[in-house]
């Protein structure tokens, strides 16, 4: 099944709902926007966009909606009131939230007889609408690939992770705990090397460089992966012990700066527990088995 040229609806016109929206009516869709603040949808206008006067008016206007507001909580105000006029049509939920809002929405939507997808956008405005724009989907696959040609063209690398609609959020957060991690490391190399009177500029290429050869290899591999998977955490190359050296010289190098470095104490405290517990001579990744643990408890 395809939805060639079936009229979409968008609901939300953030930065991140107008290119959405710009999107599908450059795939040829007839396409229905509606945004609170309706001068947001002029430039849409201008180029053959319909102006819905209402959530309720542009729900009637497709059989395909999507939705991407700033939160949950705005989501299920528009669409609770709508669920008699959802009901057979398709919901794509692309708002930002935690994984059991977008279960608790796809009951909801089940509950209702509405189709239902969740989806997590890992891409800035200008990627929407080319083959590197990533998508995340959860949900009924069944539904995903009806809808495939449409929410290709919204992201060409866009992929279905799961019946569960709860894993694209998963994906999302766990993504951009990774970018914030590295942010948050970049930021204090950065501190550290300032103390000298070095500048950003001069100091960018090593971290450049850094990250290519070394922290890519740490985070970036299929074998990293493996061994935490396997849980085999032999290493002959940078065990659990040498990295809480490191780590106590940079916190304790931090302090004499005057550079806070309290983002690293949780990192110290979980290698000082796997050295006392007799895995000195493991890989660092078994500090997963810390976090996992943690998230147990």
């Amino acid at each position: 099944m395809s939805n060639n040229n079936a009229p979409v609806s968008v609901v939300g016109l953030g930065l991140m709902g107008q290119a959405l929206a710009a999107t599908v009516l450059g795939n040829g869709y007839p396409t229905t926007v509606w945004n609170r603040s309706a001068g947001k949808a002029d430039a849409l206008v201008a180029e053959g966009t319909k102006l819905a006067g209402s959530p309720a008016d542009a729900v009637a206007a497709s059989d395909v909606i999507i939705v991407c507001v700033s939160t949950y909580e705005v989501t299920r105000a528009l669409i609770d009131p709508l669920a008699e006029q959802l009901s057979g049509k398709t919901l794509i939920n692309l708002t930002t939230g935690t994984p059991e809002e977008a279960r608790s929405t796809a009951a909801w939507a089940a509950d209702h007889g509405i189709t239902y997808l969740d989806g997590a956008i890992m891409a800035i405005p200008p990627l929407v609408g080319t083959p590197q724009g990533q998508f995340f989907y959860g949900g009924k696959k069944e539904v995903f690939d009806a809808n495939e040609t449409l929410l290709k063209q919204l992201g060409g690398a866009s992929v279905h992770v799961s019946e569960d609609p709860g894993v694209p959020l998963i994906f999302d957060l766990a993504l951009l705990t990774v970018l914030y991690a590295a942010g948050q490391g970049w930021g204090h190399a950065h501190a550290l090397v300032n103390t000298a009177g070095i500048s950003a500029q001069e100091f960018q290429p090593y971290v450049n460089t850094w990250v290519q050869y070394v922290v890519s290899a740490a985070i970036a591999s299929q074998d990293q992966a493996r061994v935490i998977d396997e849980g085999d955490y032999a290493t002959e190359i940078s065990n659990v012990s040498t990295n809480q050296l490191a780590l106590g010289h940079i916190i304790q190098a931090s302090k004499e700066l005057g550079v806070d470095a309290s983002w690293l104490e949780p990192v110290k405290k979980a290698a000082d527990e796997l050295v006392a517990e007799g895995y000195g001579d493991d890989s660092f990744a078994r500090t997963f088995e810390k976090v996992k643990a943690k998230n147990k408890n």
